[in-house]
């Protein structure tokens, strides 16, 4: 630690490091978008691990800067390595960057608050990045004490040329993605408005007894929006009923949904229409997708699936890479009622127990199946599975998808006074009026769908004021953690409550 030249050493290897983690991160972060390393792992390890390369990268710079104030020889002080031209050692390079760790420090922050922050907000911040990387090559370029030597020559040309591959990339993938883009925007650059897009039925194929599977593709044939394991979409039907339903293709096929629908006898008109009259040809608007079931990183994983809950639950299994950890149980009352039955059995015999009960005295042994369970448990089915699942595992290892809202007491209810900060609309909704209905009724732009609070679509963010969650979207803490409500059902423990819309 006395050797004068340590942090020299330190200062020049922590650069180098931060610049190849950095350029890296990029790289990685464009890779995920362009969906080229899916089968080498699920999406949501693929992202944290973009996530690591630039914390990583920071906290390299973070030692870079404090190295050089540590270092007898260039003696930085801490204004020198924070602002802008406070040093007289190369100025403009230095300004460079000081200013590249700002935008850095933005872009990590914005990752850690993403599912608090606006998408478009976030997704702005992060093309911040580029800029980040030019920004340090040119620092680089600039201030390094090794720019002659072959050594630095090479590593800085092998960064530059990543940098230039990364850029490369994204262009190539925003104009693949270009018609699905222009899909969701408004003419003119306008604000994008929550309309659903116009799909058309490529095909309606039986599954399964009961069971009709259709796919939706664009009229122009364009790529759709990415979509991760646990999406689902709406169909706004003709009867106008908006159903929803899990998709259950692959997610890297952007060319196409895929959908499987039930027909129940308790149908309210949805499913019935489905199987009665949808045809291929026929066109539906569809919003979507939305994701309230997401698959997140773990080691080992549990699914259980009860029926038409399979749907989900195939997008998961397809996501995963052959090496990781994985077992499933499907449960049917046969399997000829029992969708993709067949094909999983027969791709993955060692990795699932198929439960039909006409093929079974006794039914499923869930305290058998969950007993020495330390895995991730991801279930979707009957709510009678749902809440037999839930009663054995606890709840931060399991994830739950519902078809059906709960059953949730609530206090009476009480006229709320609401104000919607970005469309500057304030007024009271009276104690017989959903919130949902009442800003629908004031102009205010949200979409309603399953209005029953399983589904998600009307998630608005709360500003100040207590909600009361009525709904079966998420655990209570997470919307509160992340600062959401849902207004089809819920309502307000507070007087007043503002909201971000």
């Amino acid at each position: 630690m006395n050797d004068p030249h340590l942090w020299w050493y330190v200062s020049r290897a922590s650069a180098m490091i931060a610049w190849a983690l950095l350029t890296t991160s990029v790289l990685w972060g464009i890779l995920l978008s362009t969906r080229v390393m899916r089968r080498v792992d699920n999406p949501a390890w693929l992202q944290d691990l973009h996530g690591y390369l630039g914390g990583t990268s920071l906290v390299m710079v973070g030692l870079h800067m404090v190295s050089l104030m540590i270092d007898s020889w260039l003696s930085f002080t801490v204004a020198e390595v924070l602002v802008p031209f406070a040093t007289a050692f190369k100025p403009l390079p230095v300004a460079l960057g000081i200013l590249a760790f700002y935008l850095l420090v933005a872009v990590q922050g914005s990752s850690l608050m993403l599912k608090r922050l606006p998408r478009k907000f976030w997704k702005g911040l992060h093309y911040a990045s580029y800029a980040t990387l030019l920004l340090v090559s040119f620092h680089a370029g600039f201030t390094g004490t090794d720019v002659g030597s072959l050594w630095y020559r090479i590593v800085s040309i092998a960064l530059i040329l990543l940098a230039a591959l990364a850029v490369i990339l994204r262009i190539i993938a925003g104009k693949r993605s270009g018609s699905a883009r222009q899909a969701d925007a408004a003419p003119g650059g306008a604000p994008v408005q929550p309309v659903p897009r116009t799909m058309v039925v490529a095909s309606a194929t039986g599954l399964a007894h009961g069971i009709v599977g259709i796919r939706l593709k664009l009229p122009d044939g364009g790529m759709l929006p990415v979509w991760q394991p646990g999406s689902h979409v709406t169909l706004h039907l003709p009867n106008g009923l908006q159903k929803q339903y899990s998709l259950c293709g692959d997610p890297a096929n952007r060319n196409q949904y895929d959908v499987a629908v039930l027909r129940t006898s308790q149908s309210s008109g949805g499913s019935s229409w489905i199987h009665e009259n949808l045809v291929p040809g026929m066109s539906l608007p569809v919003s979507g997708p939305m994701n309230h079931f997401e698959l997140e990183p773990a080691a080992d994983y549990l699914f259980i699936a009860g029926g038409i809950g399979i749907t989900p639950i195939t997008a998961m299994i397809q996501s995963l890479p052959a090496g990781r950890a994985w077992r499933l149980v499907y449960a049917g009352r046969s399997r000829q009622t029992m969708a993709f039955v067949a094909e999983l059995e027969a791709e993955y015999p060692q990795r699932m127990i198929v439960h039909a009960s006409d093929e079974n005295v006794g039914g499923l042994d869930l305290d058998v199946i969950l007993g020495t369970v330390t895995a991730q448990v991801y279930c979707c089915g009957p709510e009678s599975l749902m809440n037999a699942v839930a009663a054995r595992v606890p709840a931060g290892r399991l994830h739950l998808e519902r078809f059906v809202p709960l059953e949730r007491s609530a206090r009476p209810a009480a006229p709320i006074q609401v104000a919607c900060r970005k469309s500057r609309l304030d007024f009271t909704v009276p104690a017989e009026e959903s919130l949902l209905d009442a800003l629908e009724s004031h102009g205010v732009p949200i979409l309603g769908s399953c209005r029953k609070g399983i589904c998600g679509t009307c998630e608005v963010r709360v500003v100040e004021g207590t909600p009361e969650h009525l709904d079966s979207v998420l655990d209570d803490a997470e919307k509160d953690a992340l600062g959401v409500m849902y207004p089809c059902v819920s309502r307000s423990l507070s007087a007043s409550l503002v909201l971000n819309i």
